[in-house]
């Protein structure tokens, strides 16, 4: 797959999922604890989101640190924007913004 085809992709993946997140793994087998911990918090948000497993995607896991700006994984997607990796999407967790945003989005696709 090209560079450009690889990005297309991409880019496409974030336009189809509300929720989305870049992990090393699934949400059932996550295979490192950053990604187990964004797991975890997205669970305890109680939406459904979508996930890449940037370990059996290995053009993704080359080209999406240099289209998000974001080098490291996991990444959370939320409408099209970049949230942020782990540390991040925990904090944001843990004084409930993260909680908000999810809903807000959610319910501004859901009135549509």
């Amino acid at each position: 797959m090209t560079t450009i085809q690889t990005i297309e992709k991409i880019q496409r993946q974030i336009n189809e999922n509300l929720i989305l997140l870049y992990m090393k793994g699934s949400p059932k087998m996550p295979e490192c604890g950053f990604s187990a911990r964004a797991v975890k918090v997205l669970f305890a948000c109680g939406e459904r989101f979508a996930y890449v497993d940037i370990l059996r995607n290995d053009d993704i896991r080359e080209q999406l640190p240099k289209y998000a700006n974001w080098p490291t994984f996991p990444q959370l997607w939320l409408d099209g924007e970049l949230i942020g990796g782990s540390d991040i999407i925990n904090e944001m967790y843990e004084c409930g913004e993260l909680q908000k945003l999810i809903k807000t989005t959610v319910e501004k696709i859901q009135s549509k």
